[in-house]
């Protein structure tokens, strides 16, 4: 178990992306402090703290739920006054929690313009200031030691345009945040750095299959069924926090499916998820014949991506 004795906490663990990373630091023997607003089950949505720690527990972890509203600064600064008193030190924080889901889905055929005023708070006040919140208290404790990783879950809705203006805003400044402060960290020996899964197989996505499968992004439709599962980007997680050239990667946004490949995992059913980058999967999906002459290891570079999306999108 690679990260035995090590502090860690993933906001937003009730369920989703963030229940995953969870499972997949506890199958490590993490100690994993889980923060969300659902402390015990309920009707009104999958998913709770309680649940997501038992599984913790039974994959040889142990797990910490506080439940905890991000949105209210004075119940984030007790959570770290919590780790720091029973701890005396923080080596993770992945900051998960994002209270724009069901705006979201709400707001998605609808103009900016006419949406509501909420539909910018939940995704920037939950998803974006409130990780800002919770990376200066980790980055306190972790400047103090010299030592710890800062994760940050973006996604590609920083670059393409989908979902909602407000989502895609927030992920954008998330990567922003990102590199901004990787870069003020890094003489610290302190990483920080955005992730971003890739479509992922989470219990609102499976709930909304058939709607969102009627989507195209970057012209390409989606297909839930080669979603990554929420555990992959845990995996992802576990890869950087025993990658010895880890300060390399500081104030970078890099994609789960780039990790699979620079660290060799799978996910748990034994998929292999392509990056986004790579050339020979995006051949595939029009010209397959093609493809297989492309080395699958050959990318494009991340600011030729970036350029062209921007230009084209």
């Amino acid at each position: 178990m690679s990260l035995k004795n090590k502090i860690c906490l993933v906001t937003g663990a009730s369920r989703g992306i963030g229940r995953g990373i969870a499972l997949a630091l506890g199958s490590e023997g993490a100690t994993v402090y889980i923060t969300g607003r659902t402390l015990e089950p309920t009707s009104k949505a999958p998913g709770s703290l309680s649940v997501t720690a038992d599984e913790v527990t039974a994959r040889g972890g142990l797990a910490i739920p506080v439940q905890c509203d991000h949105g209210v600064d004075e119940e984030v600064h007790r959570l770290f006054d919590k780790i720091v008193k029973d701890h005396g030190r923080i080596d993770l924080l992945v900051n998960n929690a994002f209270k724009g889901v069901s705006t979201i889905g709400k707001n998605i055929p609808i103009p900016f313009w006419e949406q509501p005023i909420e539909s910018w708070d939940d995704c920037i006040h939950v998803g974006l200031r409130c990780h800002f919140v919770a990376s200066q208290r980790a980055a306190k404790i972790m400047v103090g030691q010299k030592d710890g990783l800062i994760v940050n879950i973006s996604s590609a809705g920083a670059l393409l345009s989908f979902f909602t203006a407000p989502y895609g805003v927030g992920k954008a400044g998330l990567d922003k945040m990102s590199e901004m402060c990787g870069k003020e960290l890094k003489k610290h020996n302190v990483t920080c750095l955005s992730l971003w899964p890739g479509l992922v197989q989470t219990e609102a996505i499976l709930a909304a299959k058939d709607t969102i499968q009627k989507a195209t992004i970057a012209g390409q439709k989606v297909d839930v069924s080669k979603g990554e599962t929420v555990e992959y980007a845990g995996r992802a997680i576990v890869g950087l926090m025993n990658d010895k050239n880890l300060q390399a990667k500081n104030g970078k946004t890099i994609t789960t499916a780039d990790l699979g490949d620079e660290y060799g995992f799978t996910d748990v059913d034994g998929r292999k998820h392509a990056s986004m980058r790579c050339v020979k999967a995006s051949v595939a999906r029009k010209h397959p014949w093609f493809a297989v002459l492309i080395p699958s290891f050959i990318k494009v570079p991340w600011a030729w991506m970036v350029s062209f999306f921007h230009h084209y999108y």
